[in-house]
């Protein structure tokens, strides 16, 4: 894979996430004022922002934190490895 293909892939995860937690604000908002006007409750609310903010926070991960450890590049990595041990 080249330089090119690498960033694209990089860019294509920052968009997406970003996408992703701007719909979760703005989904989460609109449910708030449900839940407050028409509810009187947040279940509904605190239910939608857990399991939505779990695939939030995976795409987050994704992209800003652990790329050294299991990032773009590991499973590349991983097979370098395997082939210097097999050629031991």
């Amino acid at each position: 894979m080249n330089l090119r293909e690498e960033a694209e892939k990089r860019v294509d995860a920052k968009i997406k996430f970003k996408e992703n937690l701007y719909k979760y604000l703005i989904v989460n908002t609109i449910i708030a004022i449900i839940c407050i006007v028409f509810l009187h409750g947040f279940s509904l609310l605190l239910a939608v922002m857990f399991f939505w903010g779990i695939a939030v926070l995976n795409d987050f991960f994704d992209v800003y934190s652990f790329d050294d450890l299991f990032g773009y590049n590991y499973r590349e990595r991983k097979i370098q490895e395997e082939l210097s041990k097999m050629g031991d």
